[in-house]
């Protein structure tokens, strides 16, 4: 598999990884910089806008819900409010964060914006232990 496919496995696997359907991309993420070393800055970019744009559309899903849907995690996300989607990569409650921030109707540049700094800093860790 040459490169840029891989980046757009890669792509394909965090953003899904990223929504509510079950799925990790480290592996893949492992896979990539293992194959393509010289590649670890562009799949880390890659990997964390995929990552980043499927908890978009997890965060989407949670502004079209009805607002008397009451939601898993919702006090923490009031309670912190966009700084708590740092914690958006950690798988479940990630998901669970993203989609109570849409619901509550938070700020979606400032939620993506942690959002991605906190994926970006789970792949930069996962990138510094692979090299």
């Amino acid at each position: 598999m040459s490169d840029t496919a891989s980046l757009l496995s890669l792509f394909i696997s965090s953003f899904l990884a990223a929504t509510l359907l079950p799925g990790g991309s480290e592996a893949v993420l492992f896979a990539v910089i293992k194959a393509y070393p010289e590649t670890l800055w562009i799949a880390l970019a890659v990997a964390t806008i995929g990552n980043t744009l499927g908890g978009m559309v997890t965060f989407g899903m949670g502004w079209l819900l009805p607002q008397t849907q009451q939601l898993k995690h919702v006090e923490k996300v009031r309670r912190y409010g966009t700084p708590a989607l740092l914690l958006a990569w950690l798988p479940l409650v990630g998901d669970a964060l993203c989609l109570a921030a849409g619901w509550l109707r938070l700020n979606w540049w400032q939620a993506a914006l942690f959002m991605a700094i906190g994926k970006f800093a789970r792949y930069w860790v996962i990138g510094m232990a692979i090299v």
